[in-house]
Protein backbone atom coordinates (compact mmCIF):
# COMPACT_ATOMS: atom_id res chain seq x y z
CA UNK A 1 0.00 0.00 0.00
CA UNK A 2 1.25 3.41 -0.70
CA UNK A 3 0.71 5.66 2.26
CA UNK A 4 1.88 9.22 2.98
CA UNK A 5 2.07 9.24 6.76
CA UNK A 6 0.96 12.70 8.35
CA UNK A 7 3.59 14.24 11.04
CA UNK A 8 2.15 12.79 13.97
CA UNK A 9 3.16 8.97 12.71
CA UNK A 10 5.82 8.07 14.23
CA UNK A 11 9.32 7.89 12.21
CA UNK A 12 9.33 4.04 13.65
CA UNK A 13 5.62 3.40 13.08
CA UNK A 14 6.67 4.37 8.91
CA UNK A 15 10.03 1.50 9.30
CA UNK A 16 7.84 -0.92 10.42
CA UNK A 17 5.35 -0.67 7.49
CA UNK A 18 8.54 -0.35 5.14
CA UNK A 19 9.59 -3.49 6.22
CA UNK A 20 5.73 -5.44 5.96
CA UNK A 21 6.09 -4.20 2.35
CA UNK A 22 4.24 -1.18 1.75
CA UNK A 23 5.67 1.96 0.45
CA UNK A 24 5.54 4.70 3.23
CA UNK A 25 6.87 8.15 3.60
CA UNK A 26 6.18 10.68 6.14
CA UNK A 27 5.03 14.40 5.26
CA UNK A 28 8.49 15.84 5.86
CA UNK A 29 10.56 14.04 3.86
CA UNK A 30 8.07 15.55 0.79
CA UNK A 31 6.96 18.72 2.20
CA UNK A 32 7.59 21.61 5.01
CA UNK A 33 6.46 20.95 8.26
CA UNK A 34 3.78 23.38 8.60
CA UNK A 35 2.23 22.48 5.43
CA UNK A 36 -1.61 22.88 5.93
CA UNK A 37 -3.53 20.25 5.48
CA UNK A 38 -4.74 20.73 2.27
CA UNK A 39 -1.53 20.97 0.36
CA UNK A 40 -0.70 17.19 2.14
CA UNK A 41 -3.92 16.17 0.58
CA UNK A 42 -3.19 17.71 -2.37
CA UNK A 43 0.47 15.88 -2.61
CA UNK A 44 -1.37 12.86 -1.76
CA UNK A 45 -3.73 12.72 -4.28
CA UNK A 46 -1.02 13.55 -6.99
CA UNK A 47 1.31 10.66 -5.92
CA UNK A 48 -1.25 8.43 -5.42
CA UNK A 49 -0.93 7.52 -1.52
CA UNK A 50 -3.60 7.14 0.97
CA UNK A 51 -3.10 9.55 4.10
CA UNK A 52 -2.07 7.82 7.16
CA UNK A 53 -3.00 10.34 10.26
CA UNK A 54 -4.41 10.68 13.56
CA UNK A 55 -5.75 14.14 12.63
CA UNK A 56 -9.76 14.37 12.32
CA UNK A 57 -9.06 17.02 9.54
CA UNK A 58 -7.95 15.32 6.83
CA UNK A 59 -11.29 13.36 6.45
CA UNK A 60 -13.61 16.05 6.51
CA UNK A 61 -11.66 17.72 3.82
CA UNK A 62 -11.49 15.27 1.61
CA UNK A 63 -15.11 14.55 2.24
CA UNK A 64 -16.42 18.08 2.33
CA UNK A 65 -15.00 18.22 -1.34
CA UNK A 66 -16.41 15.62 -2.90
CA UNK A 67 -13.21 14.03 -4.33
CA UNK A 68 -12.59 10.49 -4.85
CA UNK A 69 -8.87 10.32 -3.84
CA UNK A 70 -7.26 9.99 -1.59
CA UNK A 71 -8.22 7.85 0.77
CA UNK A 72 -7.64 8.60 4.50
CA UNK A 73 -6.62 6.72 7.24
CA UNK A 74 -7.99 7.75 10.26
CA UNK A 75 -6.68 6.60 13.27
CA UNK A 76 -8.14 6.69 16.52
CA UNK A 77 -6.46 4.40 19.40
CA UNK A 78 -6.44 4.70 22.76
CA UNK A 79 -2.74 4.87 23.02
CA UNK A 80 -0.04 6.44 20.99
CA UNK A 81 2.69 3.95 21.59
CA UNK A 82 4.67 2.29 18.66
CA UNK A 83 4.01 -0.96 19.34
CA UNK A 84 0.16 -0.34 19.69
CA UNK A 85 0.19 1.33 16.85
CA UNK A 86 1.94 -1.29 14.11
CA UNK A 87 0.21 -4.20 16.07
CA UNK A 88 -2.83 -2.48 14.76
CA UNK A 89 -1.77 -1.41 11.50
CA UNK A 90 -0.58 -5.09 10.69
CA UNK A 91 -4.19 -6.28 11.25
CA UNK A 92 -5.53 -3.85 9.65
CA UNK A 93 -4.33 -2.53 6.52
CA UNK A 94 -4.73 -5.85 4.43
CA UNK A 95 -7.95 -5.37 5.05
CA UNK A 96 -9.03 -2.50 4.01
CA UNK A 97 -6.73 -2.65 1.28
CA UNK A 98 -9.36 -3.20 -1.45
CA UNK A 99 -11.34 -0.11 -0.29
CA UNK A 100 -8.41 2.29 0.00
CA UNK A 101 -7.49 1.08 -3.25
CA UNK A 102 -10.68 2.76 -4.85
CA UNK A 103 -11.08 5.62 -2.79
CA UNK A 104 -12.47 5.51 0.87
CA UNK A 105 -12.46 7.13 4.59
CA UNK A 106 -11.71 4.74 7.20
CA UNK A 107 -11.42 5.32 10.69
CA UNK A 108 -9.80 2.57 12.47
CA UNK A 109 -10.56 1.97 16.58
CA UNK A 110 -8.92 -0.57 18.94
CA UNK A 111 -11.87 -2.53 18.16
CA UNK A 112 -13.74 -1.87 14.48
CA UNK A 113 -12.81 -0.35 11.03
CA UNK A 114 -15.30 1.71 9.33
CA UNK A 115 -15.07 2.71 5.85
CA UNK A 116 -16.59 4.94 3.88
CA UNK A 117 -16.24 4.50 -0.08
CA UNK A 118 -15.09 8.02 -1.63
CA UNK A 119 -17.06 10.69 -3.12
CA UNK A 120 -19.31 10.30 -0.19
CA UNK A 121 -22.99 11.07 -1.02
Amino acid sequence: MKLLADMHISPDTVAFLVTRGHDVIRVPDVLPPTSPDSLVIVHAAQSGRAVLTQDLDFSALVALSGAQAPSIITLRLTSSRVEHVNAVLERVLPQIEDDVRHGALVSVDDHAVRCRLLPLS
